[in-house]
């Protein structure tokens, strides 16, 4: 069993998820924020191939941190979790201050992502252990909107000091540990032993093995695929937005403030992408967003010379695309038991991690070789498209499979 919504003494554990949230926005856009300014200063090193390597790094210890660590949770709970991960997270990035190299630099970098890599899955999982019948997907994207507000204030402070790029991750590291002592005294525990006891030591025995086990493979999968397309746009994007619109001439500081309207659309997309899941359904509204993202994406090879035009496309874009991500993690909190939710998300996640390293890594590479601008783009548009491939395979009727003992009360 799980808490129920109306026994909380308090909003705490919604705001603290919603805020660890904000830090993961904060560490989707700080490198695209700093990335021009370091390769065209030349600082510490670094080049095209030295951020693409930055960039590539960063998101392997975010990777392995979802598939190796968030699924402690489902053993030994969310809290001690996000404690742990926020405070190696905050340490780490305000290490990155000091990095007198490149290779420091990616290495701090790493090892942030790793603590930071279990945040999502494990704040995720809270707050569905919480959520009541029917909302997983208002619960998962209205907690989600902290991703990207804090890609939204990364930006906007970005817009305000760089090229100072040091504040940056001064900022990001010192308010991760403004919030380590909220998370230990404020947030309550989900997993009591009373649920060790109501799955009979599953919660024990939880391990990526059990997603094998039927009816769950087809879904992992399927789910797995698109979350690696999900996160190869949403970070090949916020890594690489500036950039890509410089190599398609337009200043700098207007790369900046796409980025910035980017998420502003996410945030937007997110509120109403979680309202329509809930009404019609996960699977529609998800395969819809990703075909509509790859639409939009697709849109974005043209160069736009009306600034309004282009604001309201890259608006539009970034409603359906960052979205289309939340909506999968939803689908999976409606699909798996509670007993696995965080394992399947840190699955999910882990796997889409991949696809997050992929997209810099690709669309760096197109920068390396001067072609970034249109193709980076018809690399975005197509994974939007395979997503929508990968999801038609997921029958609708899983979620109404799982043994009555498993489902959340």
């Amino acid at each position: 069993m799980t808490a129920s919504p109306s026994t909380l003494p308090s909003r705490w554990p919604v705001w603290l998820c919603w805020l660890a949230m904000v830090l993961d926005g904060f560490d989707l856009v700080v490198l695209g924020t700093v990335i021009p300014t370091l390769i065209k200063t030349g600082e510490l090193g670094f080049d095209a191939v030295g951020a693409t390597l930055v960039a590539t790094i960063s998101l392997v210890g975010v990777g392995l941190g979802a598939l190796f660590i968030a699924p402690l949770s489902d053993r030994f709970g969310r809290r001690k979790l996000l404690v742990a991960c926020v405070a190696s997270f905050s340490i780490f990035t305000i290490a990155v201050v000091w990095s007198p190299n490149v290779a420091v630099f990616g290495a701090l970098r790493l090892l942030a992502g790793l603590g930071l890599g279990a945040c999502l899955p494990a704040a995720l999982a809270y707050m569905n252990d919480y959520a009541p019948t029917g909302s997983a997907g208002r619960s998962t994207t209205r907690t989600m909107t902290g991703y990207h507000v804090g890609a939204v204030a990364t930006a906007f402070l970005a817009l305000m000091v760089i090229p100072d790029w040091r504040i940056m991750f001064i900022v990001g590291g010192v308010s991760g540990l403004v919030l380590v002592p909220f998370l230990w005294f404020k947030l309550p525990e989900t997993l009591p032993a009373v649920r060790t006891a109501d799955t009979e030591g599953a919660t024990e025995r939880t391990a990526f093995r059990d997603l094998a086990k039927k009816p769950y493979p087809l879904v992992a999968a399927a789910i797995a695929a698109a979350s690696f397309m999900g996160l190869l746009l949403v970070y090949g994007l916020n890594t690489w937005l500036p950039q890509l619109m410089a190599s398609a001439g337009y200043p700098v500081s207007a790369g900046l403030s796409l980025l910035l309207v980017l998420n502003l659309g996410a945030v937007a997309g997110l509120i109403m992408a979680g309202v329509l899941a809930d009404r019609h359904g996960a699977k529609p509204v998800v395969l819809l967003w990703f075909g509509l993202s790859a639409v939009c994406l697709a849109l974005l090879s043209i160069k736009v010379e009306n600034a309004f035009l282009l604001n309201a496309l890259v608006f539009v874009t970034g409603v359906f695309v960052f979205s289309s991500q939340v909506l999968v993690y939803a689908w999976v909190s409606q699909l798996f038991p509670a007993r696995l939710r965080a394992t399947a998300l840190g699955f999910a996640a882990g796997v889409g991690r991949v696809g997050a390293i992929a997209g810099p890594a690709v669309t760096g590479g197109l920068v390396a070789a001067g072609t970034a601008y249109p193709w980076g783009f018809y690399v975005f548009a197509a994974a939007g498209a395979l997503a929508v491939l990968a999801l038609l395979a997921v029958p609708h009727a899983i979620a109404t499979t799982r043994p009555a003992r498993e489902r959340v009360s």
